[in-house]
């Protein structure tokens, strides 16, 4: 057994206390949809995943992806109405998460994008748009990379394609994180709500972290050569550092002077006073954003 002085002592609990604040925060954002979803299972490699069919609209379909312990309704409620209004919307539980039990598989990107491009094939859907928030956007990256011409566009917030785009913080508090952390917190009551497996809560957390912990670098040429342009949102405090930030749009043909020569088909936001919790609670100023990339025509070569 490890002993602590004070000082490590609580740099310990002081992560303890940023990760609840953390599930807490986003765990009770949640508003009221006006229209009941079409839902269903996909029967994706090894596992059937819970999928809500949102909205009719004739732009082209949006899939959402969650961040790491989400679910649907916990990660995506406040904004579904708004993004539905003129496209169909398919919200996903990946494995593991909310109504989709988890299976003897590594959480991987890779694995769990291929899962989205099943299921893509399984809604007959030959094109779609993504938007993934934190582990959702690196899915929705290797999607891109993996699949690319399953993806038209890609809204990435607060997510990195290599490990190290962390800030150090964020890299130390994974290794620290246990089921524990989530004792009586919104996620957890969420989990058991829903699961197949509502006793698994400990091992489908600690399924997850081993997921989130292993160092991944997904390849910055495969990255580049990526034909779907990108829109990144970050927040200016979002525990993505501002340079990795800066490589990812670099990558996708960003950090030209656009009155001088064309520039690339991919944006960069940056809202301030945003962390990688309160940069969800910000739709208002994000939707339009996402509306407006998505609904922009290719430019004139």
């Amino acid at each position: 057994m490890t002993v602590f002085g004070p000082e490590k002592n609580r740099k310990v609990s002081n992560m303890k206390t940023t990760a609840l604040t953390f599930i807490v925060l986003l765990s009770t954002a949640v508003s009221a949809q006006a229209q009941k979803p079409t839902t269903g299972y996909a029967p994706v490699k090894g596992l059937k995943m819970y999928y809500e069919i949102h909205g009719s609209g004739d732009g082209e379909p949006l899939v959402l992806l969650h961040g790491s312990f989400m679910t649907i309704s916990n990660n995506w409620t406040p904004w579904l109405g708004e993004l539905s209004k003129t496209r169909r919307v398919i919200a996903v539980e990946m494995q593991g998460h909310g109504r989709t039990a988890d299976i003897d598989r590594d959480f991987s990107y890779e694995n769990l994008a291929d899962d989205i491009a099943a299921m893509l094939e399984h809604l007959k859907i030959k094109q779609a748009d993504l938007l993934g928030y934190s582990m959702g956007g690196g899915v929705a990256m290797q999607v891109a990379i993996r699949h690319p011409d399953k993806v038209r566009k890609v809204v990435s917030l607060s997510a990195v394609f290599r490990h190290d785009g962390w800030v150090k913080e964020a890299l130390d508090l994974f290794p620290q994180m246990t089921a524990d952390a989530f004792k009586g917190s919104p996620i957890e009551a969420e989990y058991k709500k829903l699961s197949p497996t509502p006793d698994e809560f400990p091992k489908f957390v600690k399924h997850v972290l081993a997921g989130d912990s292993k160092p991944h670098n997904f390849g910055a040429d495969k990255f580049k050569a990526t034909k779907a342009p990108f829109l990144f949102i970050h927040g200016d405090a979002d525990g993505v550092r501002l340079d990795h930030v800066a490589e990812m749009f670099r990558l996708k043909g960003g950090e030209i002077h656009g009155d001088l020569r064309p520039r690339s088909e991919s944006r960069l936001a940056i809202l301030p006073d945003a962390t990688h919790v309160t940069l969800m609670q910000k739709g208002n100023a994000i939707i339009p954003m996402v509306n407006d990339f998505l609904d922009a025509k290719p430019q004139k070569k």
